[in-house]
């Protein structure tokens, strides 16, 4: 089975669907530069066949969380914290299953590109994001969210290392995302599970999410311990996980989680002998629309814009012109890098700007002056995100 994404591909819910069998001439191409690597070898430097590219940036991506906004658009008016810690849960479960067909990975987003959008919601309200690449070596995609009348913020940055490990590859989701609830002071930290393909040497190619997150909030002492589990050699299943949540003071156990990522999830008391009940339905759940400016009406370094010539050869199975697209946006950031080393200048994000000495940690400008009122807030963000001026140059 499978469903639209938000941008209108074609997207799977479905295991098989993550798989893929390669032709002879692909499977010769992978094989030719993994003759090149060593174990360990780090894969953002290399230079990946377009093949193996899902058609949208990383920058696009990360908005598959902001998806199904029912499931968390409440949660700041409950007052029981233990029913707030279980939406945020459910929240992050439900970002997982949009996927393509296949072992694919977005493009590498580039250093300035940017990747902006609105939502607007069946009662009335909106909501914001803006993600920006605030670092090309290393990788690091920051972003933010904001529906101020639903006093929920939601920010964070991907810092993806990937490693070849032999007939497989790994990309470890290092970075963290932070949701507030503004109205009630309180922040859920959550990290990512890790990617692997497997396969790439010899037998079906498989992508996995697989290896333990943490989710918590020190306000309410609550924790979710989850393991993203990936199938074993000659047993288990693709895309399944386990969680516990827990009182972090007491490490009293008050939820058990089981099901599937891709499928569906369940959930049940520790104590007692009730039944599991469905957590989440990747199914049954609907994808929230985001809004979009058309490709022309774009800045040249906004995300659709920069990849619209890469994205539609991929469409076209023109894998040559698809190269040569990538190549040209590749080899540019290499001049400008080059013309901003000659001319002594240092490059600055345009939404973001750098925590402390820490040259990979960044927060949103304005998080620091953001209104309290709803309304005052939603101008601010509307203001700066879409009517703010580009840089002069990258």
């Amino acid at each position: 089975m499978s469903e639209q994404s938000p941008n209108g591909d074609d997207f799977s819910i479905v295991d098989e669907d993550q798989k893929e069998v390669l032709d002879d001439e692909p499977r010769s191409i992978i094989r030719g530069i993994i003759s090149q690597l060593t174990k360990g070898t780090d894969l953002h430097r290399v230079t990946l066949p377009t093949f193996v590219l899902e058609p949208r940036s990383m920058l696009e991506r990360i908005t598959d969380f902001m998806c199904h906004p029912d499931l968390i658009m409440a949660t700041s008016r409950k007052t029981d914290p233990v029913d707030r810690f279980l939406d945020v849960v459910r929240y992050y479960v439900s970002g997982w299953h949009i996927r393509p067909r296949g072992v694919k990975k977005p493009y590498n987003s580039v250093l300035g590109e940017v990747f902006r959008c609105r939502y607007q919601y069946a009662d009335g309200t909106t909501g914001y994001y803006v993600a920006e690449q605030t670092s090309h070596h290393p990788p690091v995609s920051t972003y933010f969210f904001s529906s101020p009348e639903n006093h929920l913020l939601v920010e964070g940055e991907v810092k993806p290392k990937s490693k070849f490990l032999g007939n497989s590859a790994a990309t470890l989701m290092t970075g963290e995302t932070r949701i507030c609830f503004t109205n009630l002071d309180e922040v859920y930290t959550l990290n990512l599970p890790n990617v692997y393909a497997r396969g790439l040497l010899f037998g079906t190619m498989v992508l996995e999410l697989g290896d333990n997150i943490v989710i918590k909030c020190p306000k309410t002492d609550l924790v979710c311990e989850m393991e993203f589990k990936v199938k074993g050699y000659f047993s288990g299943t693709y895309n399944a996980i386990s969680g516990k949540i827990k009182r972090m003071s007491k490490k009293e156990t008050l939820y058990e989680l089981s099901g599937k990522w891709s499928d569906v999830s369940f959930i049940k008391p520790a104590k007692g002998y009730a039944d599991p009940t469905e957590f989440f339905n990747a199914h049954e759940e609907n994808i929230h629309p985001k809004i979009v400016a058309p490709e022309a009406d774009q800045e040249p370094y906004e995300s659709r814009r920069l990849w619209s010539k890469v994205t539609a050869a991929i469409q076209a199975r023109d894998l040559d012109t698809a190269t040569e697209e990538k190549t040209k946006i590749e080899d540019a950031q290499r001049a400008q890098r080059i013309d901003r080393e000659r001319r002594g200048e240092a490059w600055e994000p345009r939404f973001f700007q750098q925590v402390g000495d820490d040259p990979e940690e960044f927060e949103f400008r304005l998080i620091d002056s953001l209104a309290d009122d709803p309304q005052k807030r939603r101008a601010q963000l509307e203001d700066f995100i879409f009517n703010n001026p580009p840089p002069s140059r990258i």
